[in-house]
């Protein structure tokens, strides 16, 4: 997902990072100040309309950045936490402008194309007193792994200083070519077969390190290249978010125990395309996963699927957020606004911005040949993010946990096809079998697509809805 900028928390305190939080300047209780609480609600009511006159726009592709005010209304009996005074502004997860000190050092790769010796960046010292929204904690990092270019098709012009060049199209949607598309089914095959392979070590005792060593090889064994390696300076090849971590979680050394919910985001760049795609595991399996659990990810994977399709050309941008809103709200959930889905082909992210949530601008018309992902980030509480110290996790302001899935699709001329859907060695998941939505593995809408649905799911005797 591409994001907006936020303001950084201070690492004393814990602060969601919305305006709401701004107008707090001392712990209250809505209910113990009525006439302020009140005057909260006022302020909340009057900048939601000035959102809604507002024009959602963005800046350049090159930064894959949403500009976007934000306001949430605050449950009356919710306690609203101390805000932190702003220390700087930075900006999420995969669309940070790396910082580059005067002579052209940094971390990253070696300056050597021929040899792309990764150095891995120092870690930011912990700080003791920084007070994390939920259970999880940081725990040590390997060292950045190694991409010898001899051994991928290519790799993507920010491999070496962690900037990218190629900017897109800050809004025109690119009309894939027949090449460009039959370069991303492979890439999107290549993002599919490593993300299994990613989920089959989802146990407990494994860590995320080792998962994201074995995403590593698995990768440069297919002649491509991790796409997150070094994009704006991330330091590992995959995003392995736990429990309450939204996106961009950083690998480490913690291992994984029975009842964890995990995401793996997985981008591979193949011959000169991107193939991106995320999916849930359950550390232990179903029975390991308590009720709340085992409906957030069944509630978070049914409007994903709503939303895809209703993909086909003729289709407003607008359907998509506003079906996702309109399922998981009246069931008590939250949709992420500070990330959306993003256009994908050469470039990692550029237009479309896709959003989770209802927008009222018209967005634009889907054709043919338009190819983006749509990746909700839907949540048991509060869907502000939460930066930890690390600048790339983005967590739960309020500790609890977050599901997300996510597809690069094909707009086709019967509908849509996802080009990272599942193969006949993937597993099928319950919240796959159970779906209220459409049973079985979703490969998409099209004919070609639904045709190969029906002989996967078949395979797995299952009974399609």
């Amino acid at each position: 997902p591409v994001s907006l900028p936020i303001n950084q928390s201070s690492p004393s305190r814990p602060s969601p990072t919305t305006l709401s939080t701004l107008l707090r300047p001392f712990r209250f209780d809505a209910a113990d100040s009525p006439r302020l609480s009140t005057l909260l609600v006022i302020v909340m009511a009057v900048m939601r309309s000035l959102v809604e006159l507002a024009v959602v726009s963005t800046v350049t592709a090159s930064t894959c950045c949403l500009v976007h005010v934000q306001a949430f209304q605050i449950p009356p009996t919710a306690p609203l936490l101390v805000p932190s005074r702003p220390t700087s502004t930075t900006s999420l997860q995969m669309n940070k402008r790396a910082k580059r000190k005067a002579g052209g050092g940094g971390g990253g790769f070696g300056k050597k194309v021929t040899n792309l010796n990764l150095r891995t960046k120092k870690t930011k010292p912990r700080n003791p007193n920084f007070v994390y929204a939920g259970s999880l904690r940081p725990h040590d990092q390997s060292p950045t792994r190694i991409v010898d270019p001899d051994a991928v098709l290519s790799i993507p012009d920010y491999a070496i200083d962690g900037v990218p060049k190629k900017t897109g199209s800050s809004f025109d949607i690119e009309v894939k070519t027949p090449e460009d598309i039959a370069k991303m089914r492979a890439a999107g095959r290549a993002a599919r077969e490593v993300l299994d392979l990613a989920g089959s070590l989802a146990k407990a005792g494994v860590t995320t390190d080792e998962i994201d060593a074995a995403v590593h090889a698995a990768c440069v064994e297919r002649g491509a290249y991790p796409s997150p390696l070094n994009y704006r300076n991330f330091p590992k090849s995959c995003c392995t978010s736990v429990n309450e971590v939204i996106c961009h979680g950083i690998p480490d050394m913690r291992p994984l125990e029975d009842g964890d919910m995990i995401n793996i985001d997985i981008t591979v760049y193949l011959d000169g395309y991107h193939g991106d795609c995320s999916e849930m595991f359950v550390v232990g399996g179903r029975e390991a996963l308590d009720e709340a659990g085992r409906d957030l990810i069944q509630t978070t994977y049914d409007c994903w699927v709503q939303s895809m399709e209703l993909v086909k050309p003729g289709a407003s941008y607008n359907v998509i957020g506003r079906s996702i809103q309109d399922h998981v709200v009246p069931r008590g959930y939250s949709t992420v606004r500070a990330f959306c889905g993003h256009g994908i082909g050469r470039t990692f992210h550029t237009a479309p911005n896709i959003f989770h949530y209802a927008v009222n601008q018209d967005l634009g018309t889907m054709k043919p040949g338009h190819v983006f992902t749509i990746e909700p980030m839907i949540c048991e509480g509060l869907p502000d993010p939460y930066m930890w110290p690390d600048d790339w996790t983005a967590t739960t302001a309020d500790g609890k946990r977050s599901a997300q899935f996510e597809h690069t699709l094909l707009v086709t001329e019967d509908g849509v096809e996802a080009l990272t859907g599942k193969l006949e060695s993937s597993p099928l998941q319950f919240w796959e079998e159970e779906s209220s939505i459409r049973g079985g593995m979703w490969l998409g809408t099209s004919e070609r697509a639904m045709e190969r649905a029906d002989e996967l799911n078949r395979s797995k005797k299952m009974k399609l809805i």
